[in-house]
């Protein structure tokens, strides 16, 4: 078979929660081939999630061989992004998983973090983070001491790490135990100051130092994938975790730019450049990537509910049948008649932070439709996201220039135009939203001259861009009404046992 001449090509891999898709991402930023693998997800228990990580490798190489063997040309390197904060054990001498790995979502370390209270801001001072279960550091405590495992093997003969980790040692057929700066930032064990592993943390949680990673640029050298796997030598070039990894391939490496990704919920992160920004409370310092992939800091937050709330109009209440059908829904109103939808349906999160929160109505009438029930909850996602926005721009004095967005309920156009209208700046959505995976093709195509800065990679990416069109006193008036049902909400959670 003759093969394509359509110039330089790398690989991304993108190890998710949920599955693997790995594409071939061309020089031109066209993707040339796409496969994706579904794991499985375990739950041994109430609040336990677990994945098997010789399952994530397996189905990791099923898919890059699809993806290549689909591109049909040759790739110069590949990128890994990967779900965050998931851990795992392994022996280094047989490359055996010695406990299925701990997911992000984990909470059986719950009541371990709320015996740690005394010491949550020495932990916050240090990496940036709160201390929840959602974090590494206690999954990987538990392993060792439930599993016991350092009582039959020392710590030379174990390594521990995040998928970033185990998938580099597998693919370099264990040459190679590293991470980056933006994975080991989520293990609740990375000084984000000093830029290495905390000694005091590692005591904190028993963790022998000499299990963790060697911590590496983002854009660098991580070994070689062994031809075993790819039919061919393939040197691993950038690795990032997943939100850090769409924030880069968004372009978004200068001071006062963000992302925002509409899933589930929301992930919103600000580039705060060289200098640690102040956070306020909800608010998580991370690292980030710069323009060549080196670190920098980041401000983080999460928003629980976000395209759920739809999800919940068309499951729960059946005001719909399909969540596209929120935008037209949407234009059909002049306005939203006052009508406003908190969706604290799991608690609220940033900036508020307030468990007990549950998902609030206001502004009901006689005339009320289930269109106003589909823009509520499209204006709650764009409101929730001012709100966060305001949060990190006040505490890190940072403005925010623009607004880019991906996942699944950026491609409504209406949303997109009302978040750009109460924000005040624009909002900018790639026609590729897999940001996330063509963050990792970015990082590992600079390292090795596919693309010769973060600047040229995003030349080849096309956006439509929502301008804020909406006056300054209507804003004002909206975002006063979403105030009231905030506070609405959060005076019923003040009134409920934990």
């Amino acid at each position: 078979m003759k093969r394509q001449s359509a110039g330089r090509a790398v690989l991304a891999i993108d190890a998710g929660t949920t599955g693997v898709t790995c594409l071939v991402v061309g020089r031109d930023g066209g993707v040339r081939g796409r496969a994706y693998r579904e794991i499985t997800q375990h739950f041994p228990e109430p609040g336990w999630v677990e994945h098997d990580a010789d399952e994530i490798f397996d189905r990791t190489v099923e898919a890059a061989r699809e993806a290549l063997f689909a591109a049909d040309t040759e790739v110069e390197a590949l990128g890994i992004t990967n779900q965050r904060e998931t851990i795992l054990v392994w022996d280094r001498s047989s490359g055996r998983p010695l406990h299925r790995a701990i997911v992000w979502q984990d909470r059986r370390t719950a009541k371990r973090c709320a015996s740690l209270a005394n010491e949550a801001k020495g932990i916050r001072r240090r990496t940036g983070l709160v201390l929840d279960p959602y974090f590494s550091a206690t999954k990987l405590e538990w392993l060792l001491q439930e599993k016991n495992i350092l009582k039959w093997r020392s710590g030379e003969e174990i390594a521990a790490g995040t998928i970033d980790s185990w998938l580099i040692w597998r693919l370099t057929n264990g040459a190679v135990h590293a991470t980056d700066h933006t994975n080991a930032s989520r293990t609740m064990l990375y000084d984000i100051g000093a830029r290495a592993w905390s000694p005091a943390l590692c005591d904190l949680f028993d963790v022998p130092a000499e299990i963790l990673p060697e911590v590496r640029p983002s854009s660098g050298d991580f070994g070689v994938a062994a031809a075993t796997h790819f039919g061919r030598e393939i040197p691993i070039r950038g690795v990032a975790g997943d939100q850090q990894a769409a924030l880069f391939g968004q372009g978004c490496w200068s001071p006062g730019l963000g992302k925002n990704t509409y899933g589930t919920g929301a992930f919103l992160l600000l580039n705060a450049g060289d200098q640690r920004p102040k956070a306020s409370d909800g608010i998580l310092t991370t690292i980030a990537c710069g323009p060549a992939g080196e670190p920098v800091y980041a401000l983080e937050a999460a928003i629980f509910i976000a395209g759920a709330a739809v999800q919940w109009l068309r499951d729960g209440l059946g005001v719909i049948n399909r969540a596209d059908e929120t935008e037209g829904l949407a234009r059909s109103l002049e306005t939203n008649d006052g009508v406003y939808f908190v969706p604290a349906l799991v608690g609220l999160g940033a900036p508020w932070w307030q468990p007990n929160a549950r998902g609030t109505v206001v502004g009901l009438t006689r005339g009320t439709t289930k269109a106003h029930f589909a823009r509520a909850a499209l204006e709650a996602m764009a409101h929730s996201t001012a709100d966060v926005m305001e949060s990190m721009a006040k505490s890190s004095k940072q403005k925010f220039e623009r607004l880019r967005v991906d996942g699944g309920a950026s491609a409504n156009d209406w949303l997109m135009q009302f978040q750009a209208d109460v924000l005040g700046v624009p909002v900018e959505r790639p026609a590729n939203i897999e940001t996330t995976a063509l963050g990792a093709a970015a990082l590992a195509g600079i390292a090795v001259g596919v693309w010769e800065n973060g600047e040229e990679f995003l030349g080849v990416q096309d956006f439509s861009v929502f301008k804020p069109a909406m006056s300054a006193e209507h804003v004002g008036t909206l975002r006063q009404g979403w105030r009231r049902a905030v506070d609405t909400t959060l005076y019923w959670a003040k009134g409920q046992k934990e």
